[in-house]
């Protein structure tokens, strides 16, 4: 049964938020928002390069590269504050231990982690939105919850090119929510401004972004290309999402890194993880671009205990199932950018 544990957190995992009630109940109420983050002290960030996190975490034979990278990895983490009868505010805290635990165990180790072979990672903590703004009627509402936590993040990276950057290359890593507001810095920062010049390229996981998004940064269509974005949601093979689909929306596969409709085989895949990050799992799952939806189809993965796996959903995993096959990507661009800066 201890073995079989994983593989049961991972398919309640891969659909947890649907059968919950989904907290809080109450409105927002800006003077009851959570003390703001304080980015001059490491505990307002989940990974630093010079602190010890789990964004060090790697599998087995990788290695933490961090201590000599010549890129920067600024990382977005998705939404965890999510259906807990404690969750009782728009936005989460970043001085709770407890959440604070949830965020490094699950996306800074099993996500974070995965760009810890090209660049020194740096992944602030903010106070996200409740997974519920995403559903609210009141649009204005949710507006100011996903504005609250933006304007957290904005802060983070600006604060980060003040004291960090000393212009180095920079990936921009995100997933869902991450990849939420990390639409937005791009937008404000990188697109058509000078910074521009800097970016090795972004990973916008999770979220749909569309083709057309800015006019001056492209969807990534080949493997070493820079100065891009690369996206992608992922669905098992065969299932067509009735909601946020559409031919406009940008999908990049995980293991070919072209835009490409051509199925890439789980021969491909270099290996995923699942709950335990020591353990790659290669043929994990295939990769295939649905243009006209503007999402990714993989074969259910093959693992022990994947009959549990009953989601068609696996937003979850969109970083996980191709672990290896991103973090050699990230390499690959770095190497490319470097080279054609000197």
């Amino acid at each position: 049964m201890k073995y079989l544990l994983p593989i049961i957190l991972l398919a309640i995992g891969l659909s947890n938020c649907s059968n919950k009630t989904i907290y809080p109940l109450g409105v927002f109420q800006q003077e009851k928002v959570p003390v703001a983050p304080d980015y001059t002290k490491s505990y307002s960030w989940a990974a630093l390069p010079n602190k010890k996190d789990k964004a060090d975490v790697t599998p087995k034979k990788l290695k933490n590269e961090q201590e000599n990278a010549a890129v920067d990895v600024f990382f977005m983490y998705p939404t965890i504050y999510t259906g807990e009868k404690g969750d009782d505010q728009w936005n989460a805290p970043v001085n709770d231990p407890a959440f604070n635990k949830r965020v490094d165990e699950s996306t800074i180790q099993l996500q974070a982690s995965i760009f810890n072979g090209v660049g020194k990672i740096y992944a602030p903590r903010y106070r996200q939105a409740h997974i519920r703004a995403y559903f609210e009627q009141d649009k204005e509402m949710s507006k100011k919850v996903f504005d609250l936590a933006y304007e957290d993040l904005k802060s983070a990276f600006q604060y980060y090119l003040d004291h960090y950057n000393n212009g180095r290359p920079i990936i921009i890593a995100a997933h869902s929510q991450g990849t939420t507001h990390g639409i937005r810095l791009i937008k404000e920062f990188f697109d058509g401004q000078e910074l521009q010049k800097q970016l090795v390229a972004a990973y916008l996981v999770g979220i749909p972004v569309a083709k057309d998004q800015y006019e001056q940064i492209p969807v990534c269509e080949t493997p070493t290309q820079t100065g891009c974005f690369c996206t992608w949601r992922t669905f098992e093979e065969g299932y067509n999402p009735d909601r946020y689909v559409s031919e406009k929306i940008a999908v990049t596969n995980p293991l070919t890194w072209t835009t490409s409709e051509d199925l890439a085989p789980h021969e491909l895949n270099k290996g995923g993880v699942l709950r335990k990050i020591k353990k790659l799992h290669p043929n994990l799952t295939s990769a295939k671009i649905v243009a006209d939806k503007g999402i990714l189809w993989a074969a259910k993965p093959k693992f022990f205990g994947s009959f549990l796996l009953k989601t068609k959903n696996y937003h979850i995993a969109d970083y996980n199932f191709y672990y290896l096959n991103v973090r050699e990507n990230a390499q690959a661009r770095a190497k490319n950018f470097l080279e054609n800066k000197m």
